[in-house]
């Protein structure tokens, strides 16, 4: 996923292959995907729909209801199944970093298990890389180096390592 944009596409396509949603159920589900510190605003969500409506990969119609308001439920079109289909066998390295990687885990099952495995190897190798700097750093950390900064990088290692063993578990049985 090269920007936002495409990563929330990618999202919202997830999602709605699923099942059509209106466009509260689809920013509460995308909450729990980002968790709840990144939470996705209506300001970006509707500008996104309006954009997939506009390519024809998703398609509203309005729901009445005698209790409340009418609503505006956003469903996947046959393009825009086809171009998920197509988005959850690309591998590319934004598809092991960090935002990429959470996107692209959520939306694991349609994925073939070979892509499954090359994102999940190439998470592994990103990651082993960054605890080598982490290492490193820690290792030469200069005298006199805010002690908060150090404590941020050991933490910083101890998740990396913790994230290479789960994935070097998950690799071994996506193998399987």
């Amino acid at each position: 996923m090269r920007s936002r944009s495409e990563s929330l596409e990618f999202a919202l396509l997830g999602l709605l292959s699923q099942t059509p949603l209106h466009g509260y159920e689809l920013r509460k589900r995308m909450g729990a995907i980002f968790g709840p510190f990144r939470a996705l605003s209506f300001s970006v969500l509707y500008p996104q729909l309006r954009r997939m409506m506009e390519a024809g990969l998703i398609a509203e119609t309005i729901v009445d209801s005698p209790s409340r308001r009418s609503r505006i439920v956003y469903k996947i079109t046959q393009k825009g199944s086809t171009r998920f289909e197509n988005l959850t066998e690309t591998v590319s390295p934004e598809t092991w970093e960090d935002e990429g990687f959470e996107i692209r885990f959520a939306f694991f099952s349609p994925t073939s298990s070979n892509n499954r495995v090359r994102i999940l190897e190439g998470r592994h190798r990103r990651l082993k890389e960054k605890a080598e700097i982490l290492r490193g750093e820690l290792e030469k950390s200069p005298i006199g180096i805010d002690k908060y900064l150090e404590e941020w990088r050991r933490h910083s290692l101890e998740s990396a390592d913790r994230e290479i063993a789960w994935l070097e578990d998950m690799i071994k049985t996506e193998r399987k």
